[in-house]
């Protein structure tokens, strides 16, 4: 699912997409609400001390991107916008939650 490329001729890796979300800060944030169910743009930027508008929407857009999370329009005014784990975003979670874990017991 990954889109990450070494060149264009390369099918995508998931070990570039692991290595373009965990290395970014605000990607692994973002991930972080979505997973606690924060799923609204407006109130991830309020849990999300510090980060702007147009990081937000590039971090969602990346994870989308990456099929982590999957975009939901509701056909309202003023249109509702929704972010959810896809099948693979939980298990890439999964993943995270072992890297904590690792953590800890290095803590």
């Amino acid at each position: 699912m990954a889109i990450v490329r070494k060149n264009k001729n390369t099918t995508p890796t998931v070990s570039g997409m692991v290595e373009d979300v965990v290395g970014c800060k605000w990607s692994m944030s973002v991930l972080g609400c979505i997973r606690k169910g924060v799923v609204r743009p407006g109130a991830m930027q309020r849990a999300l001390d510090g980060v702007s508008t147009k990081v937000l929407n590039e971090r969602l857009s990346k994870l989308v991107r990456y099929g982590v999370v999957a975009k939901t329009t509701h056909a309202e005014v003023p249109p509702r916008v929704e972010y959810r784990l896809t099948a693979f975003g939980r298990r890439f979670g999964e993943i995270i939650d072992r890297i904590e874990a690792l953590q800890r017991e290095l803590d």
